[in-house]
């Protein structure tokens, strides 16, 4: 089981305020934790898009499960490890068996697996087939934020889920092992723009320096609502195609706007969420 947190951009301005962007990966059966935080933007993989042979994949290399396996008792906190065995039914030999809490949770992925290839060989579409798989998969989720010490001050404690609580300090360990990047006056936070993203040709030339700006924007965002440089089959995108899902996503109706809350801009003050920064998102609708 994979609990990771990578450093997409980190940045601050003159002011001192800093802005953070990670990429995220956990057992998706901690996301609602997650997602209480309204400080964060957020957007995450999605089962609905990623295929069901390739999502299988994943949970047979890397299976979600838990890392405490906690005793019963009264209270949301499981403080007592617990390694009785579990009594399961297994249909195929007919008969019942006990198994450790790693070989059961094991078996109900496999059940799981075996149900799931049933619906995808009938001809159900993966947004039925894959919330079948959900309890043993992992989501990745990009993560944008300015302000984390509730955040740390909730999930980093013994009463947090022990999952939720490693996560927690991964994303403070690769905090305090990034150093921010000095913005310039008028520039952008712009998560999973390379140097290289700004100078990429393209078949409209750039005429200035605005435009290559703009042009950046429309790619980070696009990367943010894929959560990736990739698509979802593993190929680094054109900038011409990223360019195309931002319009996509933010120019047709209806509105997709929470990919465009990771790009910002120093400003005064607080506004939405972020303390000292505008998301790419507000222009949007103050555009519109």
């Amino acid at each position: 089981m994979t609990i990771a947190a990578i450093i997409v951009a980190d940045t601050i301005d003159h002011e001192g305020d800093s802005i953070t962007t990670l990429q995220l990966r956990y057992p998706r059966f901690i996301h609602a934790e997650f997602m209480t935080h309204r400080v964060f933007s957020r957007n995450a993989s999605s089962s609905r898009a990623i295929p069901v042979e390739r999502l299988i994949r994943d949970i047979l290399d890397d299976t979600a499960m838990p890392s405490h396996w906690g005793k019963n008792q009264p209270g949301m906190q499981a403080r007592e490890e617990h390694d009785a065995l579990v009594e399961i039914f297994y249909y195929h030999d007919a008969g019942r068996k006990e198994i450790s809490a790693v070989k059961a949770w094991e078996h109900a992925r496999s059940m799981a697996i075996e149900t799931a290839i049933g619906f995808h060989k009938a001809g159900y579409h993966k947004q039925i087939v894959n919330r079948l798989l959900e309890p043993y998969s992992h989501i990745n989720v990009v993560v944008t934020a300015t302000d984390w010490d509730n955040f740390f001050l909730l999930r980093d404690h013994p009463d947090a889920q022990p999952e939720i609580r490693v996560l927690a300090q991964e994303i403070k360990n690769a905090m305090a092992a990034s150093t921010p990047v000095l913005l310039e006056e008028g520039g952008w936070h712009l998560p999973y723009v390379l140097e290289e993203d700004f100078y990429a040709p393209l078949e409209s030339p750039i005429l200035n320096e605005d435009d290559l700006v703009k042009r950046a924007i429309k790619v980070s965002v696009a990367r943010c609502a894929r959560v990736s440089y990739l698509t979802h089959d593993g190929r680094k995108t054109t900038v011409e195609e990223d360019v195309a899902l931002h319009d996509k996503l933010v120019v047709a109706e209806p509105l997709h706007a929470s990919p465009a809350e990771h790009q910002a801009t120093p400003i005064a003050g607080r506004e939405r969420n972020f303390q000292g920064w505008r998301q790419y998102r507000t222009l949007l609708e103050l555009s519109a």
